[in-house]
């Protein structure tokens, strides 16, 4: 079932368990079958906001703030205070936010540090060699293990690396956010054919996830629906994907596993918006600079992919 069918934007409460679990909402971005989080610490009502989403239209390429204010409402109706906006790593199917968030309410913005290796990349894929430069555009680049906090909450980054070679995951007490590694139990595992990822790799990073402890809540960034089901869902805990995770549940082989991925990622073609969004991705979400005309322009590169 693809993004379409699931057209309207659903909120979730995941409730806190007690102490050291975050409360944590799921926003459903219908277009993008995207899901954009908020992680707070129910002591003290501050908060993190995880991968939100700035609209595309990729017909008319423009752009609009709606699933933004949705996670600013609610941000505003449970009394929370915004420490961080986070991204797991460059999408390549919906623009980030960020730049736009950090405007509006000030906190520092965030992702893992080697979103400067995928900026080499991307910057040759362009031919845009001076336009990236992460350590400007984002205020913290976290390294493998680094940890922050959020209120009174511990927030640990583990490098997770496969669909992006700089993905990063960020677990916070019982609750992790696990962006584009694995898909809900009933789909399996997210793409990992893109410039600089790696289908080996991705293996090993959702290991170490399902290595956390059995009880920990998983939060993916994508569901799209099946023939089974036509309402999205973003929440499992580990035991839940060992148990019955379609692609990598307790038992699988590494080697059957990375067959399959090949062979499906080898069918899929690029998100629609890819090629517009890593460009704006990777200066944190800003526009490239207007030009004497006083409009933005973006750099598609042909018959590359």
């Amino acid at each position: 079932m693809s993004s379409s069918k699931l057209r309207q934007p659903v909120v979730r409460h995941s409730r806190s368990r007690g102490a050291g679990s975050p409360d944590v909402w799921g926003i459903y971005e219908p277009d993008t079958g995207s899901i954009q989080y908020i992680c707070a610490d129910p002591a003290t009502r501050k908060a993190a906001l995880i991968d939100v989403v700035w609209n595309l239209d990729p017909k008319n390429y423009r752009f609009s703030t709606n699933s933004m204010e949705q996670v600013l409402d609610l941000v505003q109706q449970n009394g929370l205070s915004v420490e961080w906006i986070l991204d797991t790593h460059p999408h390549a199917d919906h623009v980030m936010a960020s730049a736009l968030l950090k405007e509006r309410i000030g906190a520092p913005t965030a992702i893992g540090e080697k979103v400067a290796n995928i900026a080499s990349i991307w910057a040759g894929l362009y031919n845009l060699p001076d336009a990236f430069d992460p350590a400007r555009d984002f205020d913290r680049l976290f390294a493998d293990g680094e940890t922050f906090r959020i209120g009174d909450l511990e927030v640990r980054v583990m490098l997770s690396p496969g669909h992006t070679l700089g993905s990063v995951t960020y677990v916070c007490g019982d609750a992790a956010f696990t962006h584009d590694t694995l898909m809900q139990p009933d789909v399996g595992t997210s793409r990992a054919d893109f410039p600089g990822g790696a289908t080996e790799e991705l293996w090993d990073s959702i290991q170490e996830i399902l290595a956390l402890p059995e009880d920990t809540r998983l939060f993916v960034g994508h569901d799209y629906g099946t023939d089974a089901r036509d309402e999205p869902e973003w929440e499992a805990t580990v035991a839940e994907h060992r148990a019955g995770n379609r692609h990598v549940k307790d038992g699988t082989r590494r080697d059957d596993w990375i067959k399959l991925r090949n062979k499906r990622d080898a069918t899929l073609p690029l998100p629609d918006r890819i090629l517009a969004a890593l460009q704006i991705n990777l200066r944190g979400g800003r526009l490239p600079t207007a030009e004497e005309d006083g409009n933005n322009y973006l750099k598609i590169p042909v018959n590359r992919f």
